[in-house]
């Protein structure tokens, strides 16, 4: 079935009650297929069949009773998120006069405001200040369920409407709680005006991304450049970059070379060279070169655009834990109204102490937040996801990212993931002058080998002469002449054909047929003059990733369809034991052996070709490579923006924190109410101390999210930059 999905702002959600409750209005629609809300971004991810409007979920949550509106798309402009509310200055200005005698009394001093002077303070912070207590309790209400809001309300209405029973009863020296109900409408909203500043700064790697994206670009058009708003350049139009610029656009360099710095993009440090015919990706920052840049792809469809949806995506998804907290946040309100009530019956009844009955039952109705969890799976995602964007490490979803720290296994596809992927030339054994006489031949070749030997050459600084009258000989090689030799560079079949005596290289040329080597003969004359062995090269990261995967506790694999000496040969120049060597493995076959391996305990695969995507899905987590193809990308939970396979153990270890990070929040969360709600019940925590204790289990749960931020990838750490092993935290 064909879907499309759009993003709703919701507003005024305050609980993990409120997010089920806007979740379950979408779903009764029948034009949604799922729906899911995060109450950390405030952000409802809804599928909708084929034709279906936002209109109808747009109503359906606003007749829940929350505000809504349809989410731009990722390319419009950053819209800077509203700064907190400020409504607890007010509160807290009219609460602290009620406060003052309370804290005086340890001291002997007795005074105490008047009553109606107590009234006229408390009356504004409840039924101004607090009412949007008010409010989206009275829409809980009226949706048969309930949320943090009316739990406030009604503890706080209790404790205000007791005190005016008492005052305007006329009872003499009845005793008045309006400091309770003010005090703790002041603390919850101070809470939540902490709990927006730091969710705020969870959401600073999306926010970073967004402001990326520059506003205009300078395109040639007619002849002359001109500034064009970013929205109206069109694929194929040339773009004009001068140094120090953000590049607006994906493209392909026409003219010019420069250093591009793509680090907040792919987390790359080092500037990259670049140079016409390449591509540069849109929003990095343009080094020293003037470069003229074609256009092919913009707006939804740029590497940004698909970052910045990859990101959001991941943050709007629950992982596998928060669907249980959701279950248990559906049934959290109605029980904790329940147990207040039984704790106003039972203190009534029994000691026919009323106050004290409401009293205690409005503490019990403050201190049950189920705020907390309903943000601590959330913050903990958005900042781990944001964590890793900012290392190059893209988290397509939520599940992915709390799957990979329960790995075990990581199998990795060998060419162009272990190993550059590209033919280099064997240099050891080869001298200047025969490289020289190849690199002649070669010169102006696009051919993997021509370019293996002409890239060689440069490496080298050699003086390469011009050849004249080349040609390719189709199946053979190619030959010309250089400085009036007849110089040929080829098979073996075409040697024999011309009868070169190939018999002084023929031991090397096996030692190199076993290594998986791709031989290339060079003669001058009719004269053997060089034997040329070309191969794939290990990354330089590889054998540092394999140490940092196994300081993690991981066994690494590698599965490839190389003849087992080419794939040990890669192995041993790794690190990596030849028992952890799956070779001549075809790729339909590459499914079996993660299925055989994924009996031991989740598996990650690590590839980057069309070959590897049914493994990459059939793996508990699959990591593509940044380079790898559009159909690895897209069967892989993870994808690494640079081809660097230490992001592997980066992100794994990402994980791990996170998911660490989860379950710390979920103690947080449920520690409060396992001890505070007893206490409250049993007649031992003051309303004023069980509001404090409500605000900080949000303030504390985001506080503990918000250390992940200092979370750096393995490499980078003093304790493994100089190839030690990374310390990981228990």
């Amino acid at each position: 079935m064909n879907a499309h999905t759009i993003r709703l702002r919701i507003g005024d959600m305050s609980c993990a009650s409120c997010v089920g409750r806007v979740e379950r209005a979408l779903r009764k629609l029948p034009e949604v297929i799922e729906a899911n809300v995060n109450l950390a971004t405030e952000i409802a991810t809804v599928t909708l069949t084929v034709g279906a409007h936002a209109d109808a979920a747009v109503a359906a949550v606003v007749q829940a009773g929350y505000p809504a509106s349809l989410e731009p798309a990722a390319t419009a402009a950053p819209v800077a998120a509203p700064a907190p509310s400020r409504d607890w200055l007010w509160a807290a200005c009219l609460s602290v006069p009620l406060v003052l005698p309370m804290l005086a009394l340890p001291f002997g001093h007795g005074w105490m405001l008047p009553g109606w002077l107590q009234w006229a303070l408390a009356t504004p912070v409840q039924f101004w200040l607090g009412a949007r207590f008010y409010r989206a309790g009275w829409a809980a209400v009226r949706a048969g369920t309930g949320n943090m809001d009316l739990l406030v309300a009604l503890g706080t209405s209790a404790a205000y409407g007791l005190s005016c029973f008492h005052l305007f009863s006329g009872r003499a020296h009845a005793a008045l709680y309006f400091e309770a109900s003010a005090v703790v409408i002041t603390l919850i909203l101070l809470g939540k005006w902490l709990e927006a500043r730091a969710k705020r700064q969870t959401t600073q790697a999306i926010r970073a991304l967004q402001e990326l994206r520059p506003e205009q670009a300078r395109v040639l058009r007619h002849g002359a450049e001109r500034w064009v708003a970013l929205d109206s350049v069109r694929v194929g139009e040339q773009v004009r970059v001068l140094p120090g610029e953000r590049i607006p656009v994906d493209g392909r360099i026409l003219e010019g070379q420069s250093q591009v710095d793509e680090s907040l993009l792919t987390g790359e440090s080092l500037p990259v060279a670049k140079a016409p015919g390449e591509s540069v990706i849109g929003a990095a920052i343009n080094g020293e070169g003037v470069l003229l840049i074609e256009a092919n792809a913009i707006g939804a469809e740029s590497t940004l655009a698909r970052i910045i949806r990859l990101v959001e995506d991941a943050q709007a998804g629950k992982p596998p834990i928060q669907r249980a907290v959701d279950r248990v946040s559906a049934v959290f309100v109605p029980v904790v109204i329940v147990i207040a009530v039984l704790t106003l019956l039972g203190w009534g009844l029994a000691g026919g102490d009323w106050d004290r009955a409401i009293l205690n039952a409005v503490a019990v109705l403050v201190i049950a937040c189920p705020c907390a969890l309903g943000l601590a799976t959330p913050t903990a995602i958005m900042a781990g996801t944001g964590m890793a964007a900012r290392a190059g490490i893209l988290i397509r979803d939520a599940q992915a990212l709390e799957a990979a720290h329960a790995l075990r296994t990581v199998a990795f596809d060998k060419t162009g993931t272990l190993t550059q992927g590209q033919l280099r030339l064997w240099e050891p054994d080869v001298s200047d002058p025969a490289l020289a006489l190849a690199a002649a031949l070669q010169a102006g070749s696009e051919h993997p080998l021509a370019k293996a030997v002409t890239q060689a050459a440069r490496a080298r600084q050699l003086e390469v002469m011009p050849a004249q009258n080349v040609r390719a000989v189709p199946g053979r090689g190619v030959e010309g002449e250089v400085a009036g030799q007849r110089v040929r560079l080829g098979s073996t079949r075409w040697m024999a054909e011309l009868g070169v005596d190939l018999s002084a290289q023929n031991q090397a040329a096996d030692t190199h047929r076993l290594m998986g080597h791709t031989l290339a003969w060079l003669s001058a004359d009719g004269v053997l003059v060089q034997l040329l062995a070309f191969g794939d090269q290990p990354r330089p990261q590889a054998a540092a990733a394999i140490q940092a995967l196994a300081a993690l506790g991981i066994r690494t694999l590698m599965i490839t369809g190389d003849h087992p000496t080419a794939a040990s040969t890669i192995a041993r120049a790794i690190g990596l034991g030849l028992a952890d060597v799956r070779a001549d493995v075809l790729p339909a076959d590459k499914v079996a052996v993660i299925r055989e391996l994924a009996a031991d305990g989740p598996v990650g695969m690590v590839g980057d070709g069309i070959n590897d995507a049914p493994a990459l899905a059939a793996a508990t987590v699959g990591f593509a490579m940044g380079s790898g193809t559009a159909a690895a990308m897209h069967a892989a939970g993870i994808t690494l923006m640079r081809n660097d396979p230490r992001l592997v153990a980066d992100a794994i270890d990402l994980s791990r924190r996170t998911t660490r990070k989860i379950y710390q929040n979920l103690f947080w969360a449920f520690i409060y109410n396992l001890i505070g709600i007893p206490l409250a019940a049993a007649g031992m925590l003051n309303p004023i101390i069980a509001g404090a204790a409500m605000a900080a289990s949000s303030v504390s749960v985001i506080g503990n999210t918000l250390l992940l931020r200092r979370w750096r990838p393995l490499h980078s750490r003093p304790d493994t930059a100089a190839g030690g092993v990374p310390h990981v935290p228990a």
